[in-house]
């Protein structure tokens, strides 16, 4: 790598961290934010490194431009990660975007899949950030596991707008408008990640992902195969996939999502309605009871509920444990009166005694 630890880029971001696959954690030094920096090599015709068949080099700050004017446009939205802009430093092209304390669901999912409501959860704060972004006019085009920051407190946060932005400018700068070269160049890109490839893009593309997304998380696999961009891009086509059957509770809804028809997919509105709706009927989590796997940290909500629920059972065992109380005697419990106090009170009860016989003999004497 060109960059490492300590090293400023675009003049505000130090790097905490060696890039790895041109992934990097840097700290904007304007500031004082960590952000996430993703990069791509730059072939030398965009950087003005030479010129292709005599025609005027594709520079990079077009790129940088393009990239830019999406991020510009994007809402501010509670479950949307805000884009900070993109930059060329050498033969490198960056994105950079905000990123909290939290864990990626791409790591989370490599420790299992969720809990099914869980899920629901999770795909319920992506289709809130999504309809913010088709309110506004924009498409995400990258909603993938990699894309999904769950912060500490349990609320997902949707990433990777920009990211997504310049690999597909990339291709169609490289590759053309359209054609076979197009889709090499994408296909090398964007690798075989099913949430990647629908058959149409916009707002109707993104609902698609969201539900090969929410199969993912609530399985552990995508529903199409993943062994390479052709076999990926023909299972699509053909409609072959893991039945929705495998996702529990939100099979008849990811069956909706992932139809070949778009204009009969649930929007991002509706898909959040139906979800808010699942988890209101939601069941109690049992006391005790092991939920597996358990990677995601709990919303507040959830872990209310689940305290309440240990809190219930364990009045039910006190409960069990008072009725039988008379089959086994508990510790002894202490004296009334202390030792110590035993003798004082023995002598004074003694010189009691002693004044009531005295005051008899002189009343009867008397």
């Amino acid at each position: 790598m060109r960059a490492g630890p300590g090293q400023v880029l675009a003049g505000r971001y130090r790097l905490t961290d060696r890039p790895e696959a041109l992934d990097a954690f840097a700290v904007d030094e304007r500031s004082g934010d960590v952000v996430r920096l993703r990069g791509w090599e730059l072939p030398a015709a965009l950087t003005g490194g030479q010129e292709p068949d005599g025609e005027d080099p594709v520079q990079g700050e077009r790129l940088v431009r393009r990239v830019a004017a999406v991020g510009a446009a994007a809402p501010r939205h509670p479950r949307l990660l805000q884009g900070a802009g993109a930059f060329v430093e050498g033969e490198l092209l960056w994105t950079v975007e905000e990123w909290p304390a939290g864990r990626p669901l791409e790591a989370l999912l490599a420790e299992g899949p969720l809990p099914p409501y869980r899920a629901a959860e999770v795909a319920a704060d992506l289709a809130a950030a999504l309809r913010a972004l088709h309110d506004a006019g924009l498409a995400h085009g990258n909603l993938t596991a990699g894309s999904v920051l769950v912060c500490e407190d349990g609320a997902a946060l949707l990433g990777g707008l920009l990211p997504g932005v310049a690999e597909e400018v990339l291709a169609e700068e490289l590759g053309g408008p359209g054609g076979r070269r197009r889709y090499e160049i994408r296909a090398e890109l964007v690798g075989a990640v099913a949430e990647r490839w629908p058959l149409d893009g916009g707002p109707a593309g993104d609902c698609w992902a969201l539900g090969v997304l929410l199969h993912r998380m609530a399985t552990g696999r995508a529903p199409y195969p993943e062994s390479g961009v052709p076999e990926l891009v023909t299972a699509v086509r053909e409609g072959r996939r893991v039945p929705s059957e495998a996702c529990g509770p939100l099979g008849p809804l990811v069956e909706r999502l992932v139809q070949p028809d778009p204009a009969l997919r649930p929007t991002a509105a509706e898909v959040r309605a139906e979800l808010a709706e699942l988890l209101a009927g939601a069941p109690e989590p049992v006391a005790g009871e092991r939920v597996a796997p358990p990677p995601l940290p709990e919303p507040r909500r959830a872990a209310g509920r689940r305290g309440a629920a240990e809190r219930g059972g364990a009045a039910q065992r006190r409960g069990a444990a008072g009725a039988g109380r008379t089959e086994e005697p508990g510790p002894a419990r202490p004296p009334r009166i202390p030792p110590a106090m035993l003798g004082p009170l023995l002598v004074g009860g003694v010189f009691l005694l002693l004044l009531l016989g005295v005051a008899a003999v002189v009343l009867f004497a008397g």
